[in-house]
């Protein structure tokens, strides 16, 4: 099924969110990011693998970079960055641990998207996930090249 990337979409649970990661994935281009916001246990963490699972071969767990701020994944095409910001103190910040890099060398997934402000990335998919009992409702928003663009679910 095609979807647009912008709208609102009912996860059901873990493999749901995991599925929506994997989705967002497959339009996922080089220099652009991926901003995951909402509360704690939102799913975030959990989108993100899915995403960082169909992008680059890994078979190891995929840790949350909640401590080392940042995680570094070869990909096929380029690779994934996979930042958390929670702890951040300002924007320059993540610009200090290497997200310009990131998103001129790959692609980036942010963690945590509102501590960099006005700073955000120009070609960006918003992703606002929010619990709802058992279940999660998720928000997209597609910013600059992400405009009308498909997501395969």
């Amino acid at each position: 099924m095609i979807i647009p990337s912008e709208g609102d979409f009912r996860l059901d649970d873990e493999a749901h969110t995991a599925a929506m990661g994997a989705a967002i994935a497959d339009s996922l281009r080089k220099g652009e990011a991926i901003c995951l916001s909402g509360p704690l246990g939102a799913g975030k963490s959990v989108l993100a693998r899915g995403l960082i699972r169909a992008l680059c071969p890994i078979e190891n767990d995929i840790p949350s970079p909640t401590f080392t701020l940042v995680q570094f994944y070869p990909g096929p095409k380029f690779p994934i960055a996979h930042f958390d910001l929670y702890r951040l103190k300002s924007a320059d910040e993540a610009y200090e641990i290497g997200l310009d890099e990131a998103l001129h060398d790959g692609a980036a997934i942010i963690e945590w998207p509102e501590r960099l402000g006005h700073h955000l990335p120009h070609h960006r998919l918003d992703v606002e996930l929010t619990p709802d009992g058992g279940v999660r409702h998720a928000r997209l928003t597609p910013h600059g090249a992400w405009e009308d663009r498909p997501i395969r679910l």
